[in-house]
């Protein structure tokens, strides 16, 4: 005889295979979820989280104080299918007892796959290149015609240093990348040490590096951080690309900045919002390449964080120790 399912679960979306079979084998679970690869409506959403004992979500899904009331007494696990947990109103649920689960490491190298991707495409002008041979632009071979910046002997500055940011540095290294410059919170020597990085300031970084890729967490420091007094300080000839969140750059700066000439390109795979408005001003730049939000788009990556952030919702209704718990 089958065990009485107590234990609602609500999944906010489509999830990948691996995850949502470990979640309806679960015999003490009765899973619900949003049949859909869009993004569940407001309503929708608290009508579903009404009642559950664990929520499945994306960042996405904003869950702030008036989705938790609407969850209700029940809810004692919020699993997050991502690293970032900017979306969740962290103070509000250590308040309640929630516990969190979420999905560091197991994206790490498709996400810095995607980010030297992204930096090379951006700075090597592939985009307009391919948009040159489509259009008829590509006429004959002319010397400096389609030219861009290459990577040897250049100054990579990375701005935050964790298990991203040192991935990103281990792929460029071999491009022959001369120098390393890294900030951060605080000093990682012994990260550092791999890529004989140098701790810098974010105006040092600014001013010094050829690249700039933006690896950090999204925290009331590091918010609006890339703006127009970051954009003047860098070189002309310099790529900058953000692979961590959109609210870290002043877009309309950062526009001013590509339109005008005083930066070479930019490359981004997040924004602010997403998706970000077909008509957004950025969208008009060859200089500028945007990616949808995909830096960890690959069918293994996604399988296995959607087996995490199952394990992990499963092992918080439990009372087991989760496998990747944020600590609040």
């Amino acid at each position: 005889m089958r065990p009485v399912r107590l234990m609602k679960v609500f999944i906010t979306r489509r999830i990948p295979p691996e995850g949502f079979a470990a979640l309806t084998r679960a015999a003490d679970c009765e899973v619900e979820q949003w049949d859909s690869d869009e993004p569940i409506p407001d309503k929708e959403l608290e009508q579903g989280v009404a009642g559950a004992h664990g929520l499945l979500c994306l960042l996405s899904d904003r869950v702030d104080k008036r989705l938790l009331d609407a969850a209700g007494a029940n809810l004692k696990v919020i699993s997050t299918l991502s690293v970032g947990v900017d979306h969740l109103a962290l103070d509000e649920i250590k308040k309640r007892g929630i516990r969190v689960g979420y999905t560091p490491d197991v994206l790490t190298d498709a996400t810095a796959e995607l980010t030297v991707s992204l930096l090379l495409s951006t700075c090597r002008r592939l985009p307009e290149a391919i948009e040159e041979v489509k259009n008829g632009g590509w006429t004959s071979w002319k010397p400096l015609w389609m030219c861009g910046y290459g990577l040897t002997q250049s100054t990579v500055g990375i701005i935050g240093l964790g298990r991203i940011g040192q991935a990103i540095a281990r792929r460029l290294k071999p491009f022959g990348v001369q120098r390393f410059l890294y900030t951060g919170r605080q000093p990682r020597p012994e990260e550092a040490a791999e890529f004989q990085a140098e701790f810098v300031s974010v105006p040092q970084l600014a001013a010094q590096s050829d690249f700039i890729v933006v690896a950090c967490s999204l925290t009331p420091a590091t918010r609006g951080l890339c703006n127009k007094d970051f954009f003047q300080k860098m070189k002309k000839t310099a790529v900058f690309v953000n692979i961590s969140r959109g609210d870290v750059v002043n877009q309309d700066d950062l526009y001013q900045a590509l339109a005008s000439g005083q930066i070479a390109a930019a490359g981004l795979d997040v924004t602010t919002p997403e998706p970000l408005p077909t008509n957004h001003p950025l969208l008009t730049l060859k200089n500028c390449v945007i990616l949808p939000h995909i830096g960890s788009a690959t069918y293994r990556t996604r399988n296995t964080m959607s087996l995490l952030a199952a394990n992990n919702l499963l092992a918080g209704l439990r009372g087991e120790p989760m496998p990747s718990e944020l600590k609040l």
